[in-house]
């Protein structure tokens, strides 16, 4: 079979020796791994199994775990599990991890508190969705789906202790939450140390070739190799995502920042969010979230370098999202509702609202209609030239509007159609 050689590392490679030749289908493989992760550690040792499971015909098993800690997923959770459907069409068995028993102990990754664990009961209610969200992206007849539980309540106490004799304070205190907390004198609780053994445990379980995770799991990865070599296994490899920044371009995607697009959101408002982000931001959003190779989003890039307009590319962004969590057709009529929109135009579905007390003043009008949080917001939006009235622009906040049915737009996105009453 014909060879190729390595390129030269990348960022995300270094610190890895790989073979000097591999296999063309190995190479590719490789070059599917890298694409836009962090790191893979340890690279050569990935390269030996891709090429053991291209000469045995024997795919690798490759892992994701999430917990899960609230009800919806969104597009930062995505970054993983696109590598993973990445992987996953390339042969190799994928293994959706539900934590539901490690969500009992919650994770204090990149936490300088401790995390509070969530009740068997609120786990049961996010993990239903859970899976059925991410087979929006991976392919659920080729996934193998699993929960933690079947084999960590199994291990009883006596099996939690010898767990933990594999795994020292030393070692455990060299991650970064734990030793900033401890020298800025927070508080520790012994059961957090309990969580990245059995992160770490779930691999010895799974018999992992792979894990994925963000790279703020690095260190729980790194357990999972230290007890895979503990138990006799070969240890994984680990190969950890960046976090994705959420539309402010500024800080990871969150729900509680209010910076997020969840993949269950509405197609309009999926395909406006994603619009909505800096043209910079976008070039990252095509290497992390789109299936378009590298060489198109390098072609596309450069167009746009030479003058395209890059809305163009934000265009394709939007609409290629928007139908892999909806459909083509979804997406084709968010693209024409938001272009209805930036025209001033009115979308299709605009929400009814009825209202009574008319004459009514337009500040009230809008804090009732729920499009304007408060009467002196309301006022502020006028001023800045930002409400509308059956397509025309208020400039009066004194303006006081008779029983009728209006359409009110505030912004660009936030709609009512409104039936006053006396």
């Amino acid at each position: 079979m014909k060879t190729v050689l390595n390129a030269p590392a990348t960022s995300a490679e270094s610190g890895n020796n790989a073979p000097a030749a591999t296999s063309e289908g190995v190479a590719h493989a490789l070059q599917v791994s890298l694409r836009g992760c962090d790191e893979l550690l340890p690279r050569d040792e990935w390269v030996k199994k891709l090429q053991r499971a291209e000469t045995s015909g024997i795919p690798l098993r490759i892992k994701l775990g999430l917990d899960p800690t609230a009800p919806d997923i969104h597009l930062g959770h995505t970054v993983v599990l696109n590598k993973l459907r990445q992987l996953q069409d390339l042969g190799h068995t994928v293994i959706f991890l539900i934590g539901d028993f490690t969500s009992m102990i919650g994770d204090p990754s990149g936490r300088n508190t401790t995390r509070p664990p969530l009740t068997k009961e609120q786990i049961a209610a996010n993990a239903q969705t859970y899976y059925a969200q991410a087979s929006m992206v991976l392919a659920p007849d080729k996934t193998e789906i699993r929960y933690n539980s079947e084999w960590c309540d199994p291990l009883g106490a006596r099996g939690m202790i010898e767990l933990a004799s594999r795994y020292t304070v030393a070692r455990m205190m060299e991650r970064d939450d734990f030793s900033k907390r401890f020298k800025e004198g927070r508080s520790i609780s012994v059961h957090e140390f309990l969580y990245p053994l059995m992160q770490g445990y779930d691999s010895v379980a799974l018999k992992s070739d792979l894990e994925l995770g963000g790279t703020d799991q690095k260190f729980n990865l790194l357990v999972g190799r230290h007890l895979q070599a503990e138990y006799g296994q070969e240890p994984q490899c680990i190969l950890t995502m960046p976090l994705l920044e959420g539309l402010d371009g500024v800080e990871k995607m969150s729900k509680s920042k209010n910076n997020y697009i969840g993949i269950s959101e509405a197609p309009n408002t999926m395909f406006a969010k994603v619009l909505s982000i800096s043209d910079e931001l976008m070039w990252r959003w095509f290497t992390l979230l789109s299936f378009r190779s590298l060489d198109e989003i390098a072609a596309l890039r450069a167009e746009v370098a030479a003058g395209r307009n890059p809305k163009d590319a934000k265009v394709l962004l939007a609409r290629e999202i928007t139908t892999r969590f909806h459909s083509a057709a979804a997406a084709e009529a968010a693209e024409q509702d938001f272009a209805n929109r930036s025209k001033g135009g009115v979308p299709d579905e605009v929400p009814e609202i009825s209202l009574s007390g008319a004459p009514l003043g337009i500040g009230a009008l809008l804090k009732m209609a729920g499009l304007a949080p408060s009467t002196s917001e309301a006022n502020r939006l006028i001023d800045g030239g930002g409400v509308r009235v059956d397509s025309s622009v208020v400039s009066d906040k004194g303006l006081k509007l008779d029983a009728g049915v209006f359409v009110v737009q505030v912004g660009k996105r936030k709609f009512a159609r409104v039936s006053l009453t006396a």
